[in-house]
């Protein structure tokens, strides 16, 4: 099982090969790919090294898997030809989520959609991922009709430019800055470009990704995403109006009960989720569970997950598992 990570040395693809190591993946050799300034350097993979390729060379070793975490025209210029020499490409960049010829997948909602003949994978974005992951089975019970999403996102989620100058800013330095504003002791309104509608493209992700995943468009959802200064997880408040009402302790139970998601919800023992909590974890951590008392059949709740791990490179490694475990073994 040869695996390529594209984009081996940035905050997401360490991670990659972390969880690779971690998850004790079936990676007879691994093919860590960089940029042309990365190449020939050596990262180290369960005690050994391993050289930096570049994406020409990487294509010529003909991976089982390539795992890309390198940006969307990256994907977009490269998924193709590595799908060429028979690859599968899980790409955790935008380049592919809404092409209708491509599946969007979180393993624990939709991994039954993946066949034998899909050599391009997308991979959702990181606020989508644990927003669905507490949507899908609520969804499933008592039926959406509207959601509202706001965001409160680490500096993570943009990346080593950003983390650098949040460090660097609460040390009273300034240097390179990867937001128009300070970060520090701020929160900027502003998660990736602003697009014509006055939404930015984070926004409009959260509102398209989750009725692909779900394969459903009779629900609505309206986002405002805001960058604050945590290192790390991302939290959102979220708003949900059912066709059909609920039981609070039904919710806690049907949330308890889907894989990989954590109820923390007890207001008497100040029990509530945090980014400091999901750190380095993989689960999606919900609370803050309540009624919206101001309409009929609505929910409100806190969902918090690490963005860099099940937001980003565990999900991408999820579906690579089930490849193995579902596709390629039945294949062979």
């Amino acid at each position: 099982m040869k695996i390529a990570v594209v984009g081996a040395t940035g905050m997401v693809g360490t991670i990659m090969m972390k969880l690779l190591e971690e998850r004790n993946f079936p990676v007879t050799e691994l093919i860590p790919v960089a940029s042309e300034r990365s190449v020939g350097k050596s990262v180290l993979f369960k005690g050994n090294e391993y050289k930096i390729v570049g994406l020409e060379t990487a294509v010529e070793l003909k991976p089982d898997i390539a795992i890309f975490s390198a940006g969307g025209d990256t994907s977009l210029a490269w998924a193709p030809k590595f799908a060429e020499v028979d690859c599968v490409v899980i790409d955790n960049s935008s380049a592919w989520r809404m092409d209708p010829t491509k599946k969007l997948v979180v393993p624990e909602i939709n991994a039954n959609v993946i066949t034998g003949e899909d050599k391009i994978i997308a991979n959702p974005n990181c606020s989508t991922i644990q927003l669905v992951m507490a949507l899908a089975p609520l969804h499933e019970r008592y039926k959406m009709k509207r959601v509202i999403v706001s965001t409160y996102q680490s500096v993570s989620g943009t990346g080593v430019k950003a983390v650098r100058q949040m460090e660097n800013e609460i040390h009273g330095k300034s240097e390179e800055m990867a937001y128009p504003y300070q970060i520090f002791k701020n929160a900027l309104p502003h998660c990736d470009v602003f697009l014509e509608n006055g939404y930015t493209k984070e926004e409009m992700k959260l509102a398209n990704e989750p009725q692909k995943i779900l394969g459903d468009d009779s629900f609505a959802i309206t986002a405002t995403a805001v960058r604050i200064p945590t290192a790390g997880g991302h939290s959102e408040s979220v708003n949900v109006q059912f066709e059909e009402d609920f039981k609070l302790n039904d919710v806690r139970s049907i949330l308890n009960e889907m894989p990989g998601v954590t109820v923390q919800d007890n207001p008497e023992t100040n029990t509530y989720p945090m980014p400091i909590l999901a750190h380095n974890k993989d689960d999606v951590f919900v609370g803050r569970i309540r009624r919206d008392e101001s309409q009929a059949n609505t929910l409100n709740m806190w969902i918090v997950a690490d963005n860099l791990r099940k937001g980003a490179a565990t999900n991408a490694i999820q579906i690579a598992e089930y490849m193995v475990e579902h596709v390629f073994s039945s294949a062979s």
